[in-house]
């Protein structure tokens, strides 16, 4: 078996990669044992005889169906997560999210003359002061009142 490091060597040069990437036919090695110019080397390269190898990377075929999933509400039980609750979606988002709920309600029930200004004026203090849950839970008070007869959530 003949000692081809001479030609893997200037093989990686031409073909632009390192010396493990460079593919050696078992078959042809006494052949390329006589090839020793960069010429001899080309003439071999072409002739298929010396070859590179694919680049072997980490699959993402995985990680990309892993979020796929995660993207339809998979794998986000409590055995996934990591921060707290706050860190995952901050406090002032939920705050936001929630409040502009209510206040266009409010201002849904006032502009269709469901609620006289002054409770709307009440409420929306009351909302701005964090003390509804949410959107139903400001119509459930709302009804509690006596203010809003029949409106769904």
């Amino acid at each position: 078996m003949p000692d081809l490091s001479n030609q893997r060597r200037l093989a990686a040069a031409l073909l632009k990669c390192g010396e493990g990437r460079v593919f050696l036919d078992p078959a042809s090695q006494e052949d390329l044992a006589d090839a020793v110019t960069r010429s001899d080397i080309r003439g071999a390269i072409k002739s298929g005889v010396i070859r590179r190898k694919a680049i072997i990377g980490t699959s993402r075929a995985r990680a990309r169906r892993h979020h796929a999933e995660v993207a339809k509400g998979r794998h986000q039980g409590p055995g996934s997560r990591k921060g707290t609750p706050s860190s995952r979606l901050p406090r002032k988002s939920r705050w936001m999210r929630r409040i502009r709920a209510q206040r266009s309600l409010l201002r849904d029930l006032r502009t269709e003359k469901k609620i006289p200004p002054s409770v709307y004026r009440e409420f929306y203090r009351r909302a701005k002061g964090g003390m509804f849950r949410s959107r139903a839970h400001l119509l459930q008070n709302l009804r509690l009142a006596g203010h809003v007869p029949e409106v769904k959530a």
